[in-house]
């Protein structure tokens, strides 16, 4: 089961206690997935047609809980080239019960005509923060997804129209996570790509064992990036440091072949003879050989006079040699 299966399947078991808050989650649910029938004679059937058996649980319950409906629930198969799958329609057939459903989602105009698209949401649904967490809840679990979190951090609601849309971003900003909005053909997605904003869309829908499972997955994310980073700051220090002592050496047997090292004045004589007998030793090392001890940037400071001396006399080599 991937981690965003795993989400909607524990936040299908979530059940708001209010009735304002079942109302706002099916709500949700309805908008992203319902669709009205209207027969010949004029009579009503809710319909809510899903690909995944969590969506269509908590709809059957909430349609129970909240307007005390024993709706049909039917699976069938659906084929194409690519692959077979499920499609499970929970059906309220009876015209009345529609009816009642339609009007406690605001989903009724006053004429008795279906609103259209069926969202956005009815404002007077969507009040209070529990209800706003609600519907979240309800839209995720009808067309959300999250990404594997071993892999990369995304967070997404499908949306059909830019309205619905742009009222779900509103909800999530108004618990704090910056949501975003982008065009996908037809589709407008909701999307969070930050790890921490996702933590947090988890506690808004209320999936808490999710949102530990995330969390500790997060801790072993960051921990190994922070071992990289270390191991190739460490690395990067010890390449630097070796290509320093190299260069060092040939300088300093450079000198020695020109010029003689007896010839340097005393203190640059005795830092070169000691990089010579320890080419692995640190500035500090060195510097704690020498009598008296010299520290690290007095070290270092006689090392770049003769990586100069000797880059000179170079110089002067190739002067005299195009001379």
């Amino acid at each position: 089961m991937t981690f965003s299966a795993e989400v909607k399947e524990e936040l299908s078991h979530r059940l708001p206690a209010a009735r304002h808050c079942q109302l706002a989650e099916l709500a949700a649910i309805a908008g992203m997935c319902a669709d009205v029938c209207i027969s010949a004679e004029n009579r009503f059937s809710l319909r809510i047609r899903t690909e995944n058996l969590p969506v269509a649980r908590k709809g059957f319950t909430l349609l129970q809980k909240t307007f005390n409906i024993s709706s049909d629930v039917c699976v069938c198969l659906h084929k194409n080239d690519e692959r077979c799958t499920r499609i499970y329609t929970v059906w309220v057939r009876d015209h009345h019960e529609t009816v009642r459903v339609l009007q406690g989602l605001k989903l009724l105009d006053e004429e008795g005509e279906v609103a259209e698209h069926m969202a956005p949401a009815n404002s007077l649904l969507v009040q209070k923060s529990c209800c706003r967490r609600a519907f979240v809840r309800g839209a995720f679990l009808s067309a959300g997804s999250i990404s594997n979190p071993l892999k990369s951090y995304h967070f997404e609601i499908v949306c059909t129209s830019m309205a619905r849309a742009e009222q779900l971003q509103f909800f999530i900003r108004s618990f704090g996570p910056d949501a975003k909005i982008v065009q996908r053909k037809k589709s407008f997605i909701v999307y969070i790509k930050e790890g921490a904003q996702i933590v947090d869309m988890l506690n808004i829908m209320e999936a808490h064992i999710s949102l530990m499972n995330l969390e500790n997955i997060r801790i072993v994310r960051e921990m190994r990036n922070a071992v990289n980073r270390k191991v190739n700051c460490e690395a990067a220090n010890i390449n630097k440091t070796v290509g320093a002592a190299v260069r060092q050496m040939e300088d300093i047997r450079y000198l020695e072949t020109v010029k003689g090292l007896e010839k340097l004045p005393a203190g640059l004589a005795s830092i070169a003879q000691l990089r010579l007998e320890h080419p692995d030793a640190t500035l500090k090392e060195l510097g704690e050989m020498l009598d008296p001890p010299v520290g690290k940037s007095g070290v270092n400071h006689r090392l770049r006079k003769l990586g100069q001396l000797a880059e000179e006399l170079r110089q002067n080599k190739e002067e005299n040699y195009y001379d």
